[in-house]
């Protein structure tokens, strides 16, 4: 039986930026470019970034932002009941993650599978 499995979390993305905005913006433009291309690669089914805010401002004038983003997704998994496709999917979406070497995933929800 076809499963989904979501999960939401968060992750890091240092970068320079001119202000708060453009720091935020074009880490959620990056994150959305990250997580785009492992949904055309079949990696994930669907993806979502809900929020970024600055996680450390510049120290200097030529310092990084560092900014943390929240985000979900889910895959799909091949499992014979909702506990096994849980532990499926929150596996599938642990290496996905590290695959696309996301910087410091922490996740904000458990798995939570539903039939497809």
């Amino acid at each position: 039986m076809e499963f989904a499995v979501s999960r939401a979390g968060t992750t890091r993305v240092t970068l320079h930026g001119g202000s708060d905005t453009t720091a935020c913006d074009d880490a959620t433009d990056q994150l959305a470019e990250t997580l785009e291309t492992l949904a055309a690669d079949g990696v994930i089914a669907d993806w979502e970034i809900e929020d970024a805010d600055v996680y450390e401002h510049p120290a200097g004038p030529f310092d990084p932002y560092t900014i943390t983003l929240e985000f979900s997704v889910t895959v799909v998994v091949e499992a014979d009941d909702a506990d096994a496709a849980t532990e499926l999917g929150a596996d599938a979406i642990d290496e996905a993650l590290a695959d696309a070497d996301f910087d410091a995933v922490s996740y904000t929800s458990s798995p939570a599978a539903s039939a497809d």
